[in-house]
């Protein structure tokens, strides 16, 4: 079996061979060519606790994928020192089920979330879009600006979060890295933020949204990254219901996502319209219809882009000689 920690996993996931992996792994569960359970929820309350099982099984023209993610949530981890989110992958060899890696989850899930944002906003945003915002300034803010900037050719991005000591951290960072400008700027507002955006991608845990609706440009595309449970909305419900709005997964979306329940609760959105971006990859639903329309994607993760990225994380690292290997 082979081992691959975090600094491992990165150097093993481009964030343009994740962004096709991505493509294949959506294009995949819309076409019934993958099996994808619903998260099994594991509450540990006794220590404020969550942990989340999350197993898999990709069939499709690249190739077979099976994997099993548990990612655990524990809220007095930062208090102590300690990361918030563990997370662990487990790659499975699809013919035999026999154990074939255990990958470090945290970097695996930041990077396969970055890319599935990437691969709608190639699939949705205009293809001159050359600004993004980013809101949010921690590990997500990051792949998903990596991720942007790996299928436009992104001249200038902006970014807003409350930390501004945070933000400068974020700036100082990326810009420049790989495919991202080294045009990156401070917003001292969303509405700043928003002003000139293209694409927009939000990865916050908010309850309330980020940004107003009325600053959004006509034209852009939206990607939200961040919550994951009915309590967040950091969309505003206008830009859910304004043009086309796309998911990972339905069933995972409606049952996960205050950003889509909202607007469905008031009927202000209807299930019928909400396409799975796999259906758009494969041709099975129209995606953008012009150059004015909004576009949104809400990402909830789903365990099809884990078993993808264990699958291309494993291929890379075999053939970069990346990981330890123990017997098993």
């Amino acid at each position: 079996m082979l081992l691959l920690n975090a600094d491992e996993v990165r150097q093993a996931l481009p964030m343009a061979e994740c962004v096709a992996a991505m493509k294949a792994a959506y294009a995949a569960l819309s076409t019934g060519k993958a099996e994808a359970p619903l998260r099994l929820r594991l509450p540990v309350a006794a220590n404020d606790g969550l942990s989340l099982f999350m197993p898999a099984f990709v069939d499709e023209a690249s190739g077979q994928a099976l994997a099993v993610k548990i990612v655990s949530l524990f809220n007095r981890n930062p208090s102590r020192g300690l990361p918030l989110i563990h997370a662990a992958v487990l790659a499975l060899n699809p013919e035999t089920g026999a154990v074939e890696a255990l990958l470090e989850g945290g970097s695996l899930t930041a990077i396969r979330t970055g890319a599935g944002c990437g691969a709608a906003t190639d699939v949705l945003a205009r293809p001159d879009a050359s600004t993004v915002a980013i809101f949010g300034a921690g590990v997500q803010a990051r792949t998903q600006l990596a991720a942007v900037c790996a299928v436009r050719r992104i001249e200038t991005a902006w970014v807003y979060a409350p930390d501004a000591a945070g933000v400068q951290a974020f700036i100082e960072e990326m810009a420049g890295q790989g495919d991202v400008p080294a045009d990156l700027r401070a917003a001292a507002s969303p509405a700043e933020a928003l002003a000139a955006a293209d694409v927009v991608s939000a990865a916050t845990t908010s309850s309330t949204p980020v940004f107003a609706h009325a600053d959004l440009r006509p034209g852009t595309h939206v990607n939200g990254a961040g919550s994951y449970t009915p309590e967040m909305q950091e969309i505003p419900a206008e830009t859910v219901t304004a043009g086309l709005t796309a998911v990972d997964s339905r069933s995972a979306a409606l049952a996960e996502c205050g950003d889509l329940q909202r607007p469905l609760a008031s009927g202000a959105l209807r299930e019928a319209d909400i396409a799975e971006i796999g259906e758009i990859i494969a041709g099975e639903r129209p995606g953008r219809q012009d150059g004015e329309q909004i576009t949104f994607f809400k990402s909830v993760g789903v365990a099809v882009q884990d078993a993808m990225a264990a699958q291309l994380a494993l291929r890379n690292a075999r053939a970069l000689g990346l990981g330890t290997e123990v017997a098993w």
